[in-house]
């Protein structure tokens, strides 16, 4: 069985990668980015630490590794080219792909043209982890009232009209009113945000879907356990998250913190 390398960012994902991957019988080279990475992610693990903006040694590491799958996962939060401190591989990539690589699935984009015309074979976390999208329905014992079930329609309207402009994949309604979009910051941030912005009355509710048309090998939205609480902290009511299309990770803590904590989880079927 080849070698898989993982590119990792932050969060339990890509941990969970790899002690799956590893239980299978294949070894694992983990890519570590300096600031991002949690030092628990790479223990007992072949691992490189890498800073992002340093991709000629990234790709040195990874043909040293001898690996040829390779999954990028975890969030990594996009830096400002000052603090990106770009190497002349990665400044090589930013004059070829000009204006292309600043936003987000343009810049993924880019950098998956750039892995694969490297030779490595990308592949998508989803491919490795199994049954982790959601069927369509609810997790949990709660469901959205008729004012939730109104806010998941505006948010969802919201999503879509982003979409074409490549901004977030999540972001939070209460009561019909947008009290913020996800953008650079990431959602946990977004939900820190937000809850300092409800207004009197009934909580708001998250809302995390995929951009339209967006490559499923990378960067597909994802809530965990730690979604639900900083949900809870932010005075929400809810998340809706895309049926077949959000990674719901550690589903069963996800669906006891949700119950626990009064919250609804739904997954719902997009149509364009």
């Amino acid at each position: 069985m080849s070698r898989l390398g993982i590119i990792a960012g932050g969060g339990a994902l890509p941990r969970q990668i790899a002690d799956l991957s590893r239980s299978q019988g294949r070894d694992v080279f983990i890519v570590a980015l300096e600031g991002y990475t949690d030092l628990k992610t790479v223990e007992g693990y072949s691992h490189a630490w890498v800073r992002l903006g340093a991709v000629g040694e990234m790709l040195a590491h990874l043909r040293a590794g001898a690996v040829s799958d390779l999954v990028l996962a975890g969030p990594v939060r996009r830096p400002s080219l000052a603090d990106l401190r770009p190497d002349l591989t990665a400044m090589n990539l930013l004059r070829k792909f000009g204006k292309k690589a600043f936003g987000d699935d343009g810049l993924l984009s880019s950098i998956l043209e750039t892995l694969e015309d490297e030779g490595f074979s990308i592949v998508g976390a989803d491919t490795l982890l199994g049954s982790v999208f959601a069927a369509p329905g609810l997790i949990g014992a709660h469901s959205p009232d008729y004012q939730a079930r109104g806010d998941i329609e505006r948010g969802s309207k919201v999503l879509m009209a982003l979409s074409d402009v490549d901004v977030g994949q999540a972001t939070v309604v209460q009561e019909g009113l947008v009290l913020g979009v996800e953008a650079i910051e990431g959602t946990d941030e977004l939900l820190k945000r937000c809850g300092a912005l409800q207004r009197e009355g009934l909580g708001g509710v998250l809302v995390k879907f995929r951009k339209f048309g967006q490559d499923n090998r990378v960067d597909l939205p994802t809530i965990g356990v730690k979604t639900i609480r900083a949900a809870a902290r932010a005075g929400l009511r809810g998340v809706a998250i895309e049926a077949d299309g959000t990674m719901v990770l550690e589903r069963e803590d996800v669906v006891r913190e949700a119950d626990e904590l009064g919250l609804f989880v739904i997954a719902i079927e997009i149509t364009t």
